[in-house]
């Protein structure tokens, strides 16, 4: 794994240059909540049109910055994506900003009610978020039974608004 110094010893400078492009948070966007884990479902799904060199480019950055593993199952197979314990924790960064991407830019209905929903859960529904995408990416036991899971809230939230 290759990891670059940061420019300063700024906190927030270090995490801007892990995760402050362009695309790295659409991509986690992505794997988070759209389960999204292999390259051509990145692409093919991903509502902004990321070409396939930016994402190539984007995944090799972030495995590079340990926020996602790559699981290599040989010639033919798909390549897995899963998301690492500092990626997950960036549950409440994105929630944050998609609260103040919905006060102060133009959303959809749909993904405005995910982003709402979301904020408005807190940390509690964080914390249980964060517990669900422990379980699918890095194996921890589950720890809500029976529950819809927070994706599924979400979705369901936007599916009635249709």
């Amino acid at each position: 794994m290759t990891r670059k110094d940061p420019r300063s010893g700024c906190a927030i400078n270090a995490a801007v240059e892990v995760i402050g492009d362009r695309w790295s948070l659409i991509v986690l966007r992505d794997i988070m909540f759209g389960d999204r884990r292999h390259f051509r479902e990145l692409q093919r799904n991903n509502e902004e049109g990321i070409a396939s060199n930016i994402l190539a480019s984007r995944l090799r950055d972030l495995v590079d910055h340990g926020l996602l593993t790559r699981d290599d199952p040989g010639r033919g197979r798909a390549v897995t994506y899963s998301l690492t314990d500092p990626a997950i924790e960036l549950v409440p960064v994105l929630a944050e900003l998609g609260w103040w991407g919905l006060r102060h830019r133009p959303t959809t209905d749909a993904l405005r009610i995910r982003a709402q929903l979301l904020y408005e859960g807190g940390r509690p529904m964080w914390i249980d978020f964060m517990s669900e995408l422990r379980t699918r990416h890095l194996g921890a036991p589950p720890t809500v039974d029976g529950a819809p899971s927070i994706v599924e809230r979400l979705n369901r939230a936007a599916e009635d608004l249709a």
